[in-house]
């Protein structure tokens, strides 16, 4: 069985990382996968980039440059520029060997210029089975990835409010019009990483007649596994004596990630519990803000962005509990790599987090855009409950549901069911 996954990168975001980690686990477990990609980050034997060349280097930063620069004479303002996907730019891959050789097409993130609509129907027109893993919201919107409060991909997008001029025909409108052509005599079956976006996709208009299911994310558990705290914090060289809490993001000013209302949390905790002042401390990676980290009640240990996966692992272990108030996500990668390593995690409940975190198991939910919730649960984990309870918890809920070998599994019954 050969099975070609498609992505727009190889190694960039969380749903590249969910993908790579998706193709690594089949090969584990008896699938022959490969990867295409528009943008590859290191070499592969599995994986290709349509852009090794030169050139072709330079057709496809074209394409993502106009693809953006399309969207910016729509957007509402610079905060949402990477938020919505028009689609109306792409690239033809059908031809490709690894398209022509799979048994099985299974689509991913492919947005930034990578495939456009157009694309899509080029790949359906082959007649081959096709499988979409949906990382976040496009697939059944009129562009945009989240759609916060908006509702109308219930019914049919428009007045979008990621647009500068939002109007009954906007962008939104014609983009949820061309999907709808596209997905008339389309077969395709979707999966979504978490039941949450299952369940979204299931009430929207473009996918409701789609068959849907929720296939979660895989993580190497051998490689993301629990270590010494002590140790692996003089290696770090963070001090042993502080209950660290951690937060991290690819840019943790971006406001879906939700970092204000750590800072918010953090004063209360000092406020509430004036004793922790000597106890906590923040351990932060991704890119930071440094006048934000100013304004933090406890020490702050900032170690900048992190691209080694063994580096990564240490910095799960060296912190006591992982704090992500994101205010939309599906299924994190960062909360299953904290969990894996047997950190607890705090969060709002919401998205998919509900089903990564049980509450005062692995971790604790919090109750959505509340500071003094959050603040609640990160005393709770470091001070009330039984850490040792919840580490191991926390590891068996990553070991339980989200190993190579059982989100393998899934994906192989559901090619053969496709494949006869």
């Amino acid at each position: 069985m050969k099975v070609t996954l498609v992505n727009t990168f190889q190694f960039s975001g969380g749903a590249a990382v969910a993908c790579y980690r998706l193709m690594q686990a089949l090969n584990k477990n008896q699938v022959d996968a490969s990867l295409l990609v528009q943008q590859q980050s290191f070499e592969d034997a599995s994986v290709e980039s349509i852009g090794d060349s030169f050139p072709g280097k330079q057709k496809a930063w074209l394409r993502f440059s106009a693809d953006r620069f399309y969207f910016m004479l729509h957007e509402k303002n610079k905060g949402v520029r990477f938020a919505f996907s028009p689609a109306n730019i792409g690239t033809d891959i059908s031809q490709h060997p690894f398209i022509q050789q799979a048994d099985i097409i299974h689509l991913h993130w492919i947005n930034f210029g990578f495939l456009s609509l157009d694309s899509l129907q080029q790949l359906i027109d082959l007649g081959k089975p096709i499988v979409w893993t949906m990382h976040d919201m496009w697939a059944f919107t009129g562009g945009c990835h989240y759609s916060g409060e908006c509702k109308r991909y219930l019914s049919h997008c428009h007045s979008c409010p990621f647009l500068r001029n939002p109007h009954p025909k906007d962008l939104s409108y014609r983009v949820f019009e061309n999907k709808f052509a596209l997905l008339a005599n389309a077969s395709i079956s979707f999966v979504a990483c978490s039941q949450w976006l299952a369940g979204l996709a299931k009430d929207s208009r473009l996918l409701k007649e789609f068959p849907i299911i929720s296939i979660p994310n895989p993580i190497d558990t051998s490689t993301y596994t629990p270590a010494n705290k002590t140790v692996v914090r003089k290696a770090l060289s963070l001090p042993t004596n502080k209950k660290l809490i951690l937060f991290g993001a690819f840019k943790i000013t971006d406001p879906r990630k939700g970092f204000i209302y750590l800072l918010q949390a953090l004063h209360l905790l000092q406020e509430k519990y004036p004793e922790t002042s000597e106890e906590l401390g923040l351990l932060v990676f991704g890119k930071t803000d440094q006048a934000l980290m100013e304004e933090l009640p406890f020490p702050v240990f900032s170690l900048g962005t992190i691209t080694e996966t063994s580096k990564l692992v240490q910095v799960y272990n060296a912190a006591s509990v992982f704090v992500l108030p994101s205010l939309e996500d599906n299924l994190p990668n960062t909360v299953m790599e904290s969990l894996s390593c047997g950190t607890p995690v705090v969060a709002f409940d919401t998205g998919g987090l509900p089903e990564m975190i049980s509450h005062l198991s692995t971790g604790y939910l919090s109750e959505y855009k509340s500071a003094e919730s959050l603040a609640e649960g990160i005393y709770e984990v470091l001070f009330k409950q039984d850490y040792t309870t919840l580490s191991r918890s926390a590891r068996q809920k990553v070991l339980d549901t989200y190993s190579e070998s059982a989100v393998a599994e899934k994906y192989k019954a559901l090619y053969k069911n496709l494949l006869g």
